[in-house]
């Protein structure tokens, strides 16, 4: 249960002052919403300072100025078009108030003449006349206070105004209770920060452009408090995870022995070091959960097929998991040849495989005389039943939380999961999002790989390209030509791909298909076998390959308005052409005019080929929220810690939940209380849940 100490802060905003059916239905879609504590996380963008207040004779033009007036005289429009005008004056000099589409009885009533008023707004000057459009606020003078002086700007959406949210924030930090302090004391002495309940009161009232960046020693407090909720979080699930029993897999290596002697090449230090990692998992005590990471072309399904070896020559079953049906087809044509060579029997269940043919699948699963089981989310129905299921591999799959990683394992008896990825994620990102696991990395190619010649070329260029490709394809190379994408729009991108399709297509003829995510499976199976043929030369495609797709004869890549793409998904589209040992070319078309991260982006392309080292740039870049490219639901998404700058406190986070963890396993001291407090302000329910599972 939630303490009692925190229930007003997950009241509705609903029951702050002045809140109405409107706003409510306003806030909400602002907030992501309706509870109190999301308004407090929603921090300010911006400061006006109203402090100047000169003589109108002395004041200067263009900035935003407080004045003492007096009203003279009301203009009415003479038409429609005209505005509205009031004269108002102080010692030294008259200016005139504009007012445009406003009822005339309103300014009236607000100005009437002869009275003193503060008003605060923007100087302009016209026809060598002072003039204010719209004053931000008209006051009586007893009405304006001190802390006017400076307006916190939020950031708003339709149907909000900063005014209302300014109203609505004052009342929800005077609902904030004095909470127990969680932060360790010597660390929270050695910052000199202030209280939670005072860095967030300051955070929220601005005094100088410093206040607003994610460095401030406020601001900081705060994303200390939550990262660490969420390191603490994701400590106690490996926690759990790690005193979960689990099945001692030692193979006696035969399988192993038999594959490694019909492969073309040997493996990598990188992949039999890793390789060594997990097997020391396996044959633990204790249930494995490890991310895997390897760049794209790395050698990562060999060590998934070794690993799934290992369980099977335990007797055992394995399964893979791929989140698209091209990416499980690939594993099941990578493997399927090398496993009948020793007498293995691997099959493929997706959601397009039905009827009588799904039927024997299922019962020869259930009766074990299938030994892997190759799948996408279909794996995860409930009639899909192993007979001893030991060892899981989840690939490509960032969109998965913490505890959707455990249902797969769930089907089988205390089973292994190694959840592997080629999308390079930096070690900051890996923290926050895979902090419940171990964690192993492939960082060497295997041998004879020639570097990708990357160029950046203005889309002016286009014919040039187009001339090139022609040759190109005429000596029996192949090439992908992927489209932009367009505002993060389906059929937008759709349009793209079809409209760049029709017009290559007079030009290469039937040598030319096109594959997008809106196909039918088995259209765009069709399409993938006549490329991987040869029968097409030139792939059209929307970023539906970005994932898995295997065609080593193809060694070009031209990518329209990479500028809109990020710098890890540009990695992993390039990843493509990087399948055989023959060298390739990127081109990287961009449009004008290209900002300047636009421009660092695509040098970066130009000049690395190192997913880890473009990682850590796309964060440096974008910050944590979008690194993949593309918003992924598995990644934290911080409100307030931003990971380009707060990665030190990332890892005293890390650092901390380790030792609270190793002093107070079950967080029962005075301390260990006040941190389950912040796990609940920081919504991180599940993690408490799993004392009592």
């Amino acid at each position: 249960m939630r303490p009692e100490i925190l229930y007003p802060l997950f009241a509705s905003v609903a029951s702050l002052k002045g809140v109405g059916d409107k706003a409510h239905k306003f806030l909400t879609n602002l907030l992501g919403n309706d509870k109190i504590v999301s308004l407090l996380w929603h921090l300010p963008s911006g400061i006006v300072d109203r402090t100047y207040s000169p003589k109108l004779s002395e004041a200067i033009v263009g900035r935003i100025c407080t004045l003492k007036v007096r009203v003279v005289e009301h203009i009415a429009p003479q038409n429609n078009r005209q505005p509205y005008r009031v004269i108002v004056e102080d010692e030294s000099e008259q200016l005139e108030l504009i007012f445009f589409k406003i009822y005339a009885n309103s300014i009236q009533k607000n100005l009437p003449v002869g009275t003193i008023r503060i008003i605060s707004g923007k100087l302009e000057s016209f026809n060598g006349k002072l003039q204010m459009s719209h004053p931000d606020f008209i006051l009586k003078p007893e009405q304006f206070t001190s802390d006017m002086k400076k307006e916190t700007v939020y950031p708003l959406t339709a149907g909000i105004t900063n005014r209302m949210l300014n109203k609505f924030t004052a009342q929800a930090i005077a609902r904030i209770p004095e909470l127990p302090e969680w932060l360790d004391k010597e660390f929270y002495r050695q910052q000199n920060w202030k209280s939670f309940k005072n860095a967030l009161s300051i955070a929220h009232h601005p005094q100088y452009a410093n206040d607003l960046e994610p460095w401030n020693a406020e601001r900081s407090r705060l994303a200390y408090d939550e990262i660490l909720a969420n390191q603490l979080a994701l400590a106690i699930v490996r926690q759990k995870i790690k005193k979960q029993a689990g099945r001692e897999i030692r193979g006696n290596g035969l399988l192993r022995k038999k594959i490694l002697e019909t492969l073309p090449f040997e493996l990598t230090s990188a992949q039999q070091k890793v390789l060594d990692e997990i097997y020391a998992d396996q044959s633990a005590k204790f249930r494995m959960l490890r991310l895997l990471q390897g760049d794209v072309g790395s050698g990562k399904t060999v060590v998934a097929l070794m690993s799934m070896l290992n369980a099977v020559e335990c007797g055992t079953q394995a399964a893979i998991m791929a989140p698209t049906e091209i990416l499980a087809k690939q594993h099941l044509e990578t493997m399927a040849p090398l496993l009948e060579n020793i007498g293995l029997r691997i099959e493929l269940l997706t959601g397009r495989i039905k009827g009588k043919n799904r039927s024997k699948i299922l019962e020869d699963l259930e009766n074990g005389k299938i030994d892997i089981l190759v799948g996408t989310h279909a794996l995860f129905q409930e009639n899909v039943v192993f007979k001893d299921l030991a060892f899981v591999v989840v690939d490509e799959q960032h969109r998965f939380g913490v505890h959707q990683r455990l249902s797969l394992s769930e089907k089988g008896n205390q089973a292994d999961i190694l959840v592997m990825t080629a999308t390079p994620i930096p070690r900051t990102l890996v923290l926050t999002a895979y902090g419940d696991m171990e964690y192993s990395k492939i960082d060497k190619m295997p041998e004879g790989r020639k570097p990708t010649d990357t160029r950046v070329m203005p889309v002016g260029k286009l014919m040039e390209v187009i001339a090139g490709l022609q040759r190109k394809l005429a000596n029996g190379a192949r090439a992908y030509w992927v489209c932009p994408l367009v505002e993060e729009s389906e059929k937008l991108d759709l349009a793209a791909a079809e409209e760049r399709y029709a017009t290559l297509q007079k030009i290469f003829g039937n040598k030319v298909g096109l594959v997008h995510g809106k196909m039918k499976e088995k259209d765009k199976d069709e399409v993938m076998k006549r490329f991987k043929k040869g029968e097409i030369t030139l792939l059209v495609a929307t970023t539906v390959i970005e994932v898995g797709v295997n065609v080593p004869e193809a060694t070009i890549m031209i990518i329209e308005h990479a500028e809109r793409f990020g710098l890890a998904q540009l990695h992993q589209l390039r990843g493509r052409i990087k399948r055989g040992c023959t060298a390739s070319t990127c081109i990287l078309l961009y449009s004008h005019p290209l900002s300047e991260i636009g421009k660092e982006r695509l040098n970066i392309m130009k000049q690395s080929e190192d997913g880890f080292e473009i990682a850590e740039k796309d964060l440096e870049l974008r910050g944590g929220g979008e690194i993949l490219g593309t918003k992924q639901s598995g990644f934290t998404v911080f409100r307030i810690a931003d990971m380009s700058v707060h990665k030190n406190l990332l890892h005293i986070a890390n650092q901390d939940a380790k030792m609270i963890l190793e002093t107070d396993p079950k967080l029962e001291t005075e301390r260990g209380k006040a941190l389950r407090t912040l796990l609940y302000l920081f919504e991180k329910d599940d993690s408490i849940k799993t004392y009592k599972a």
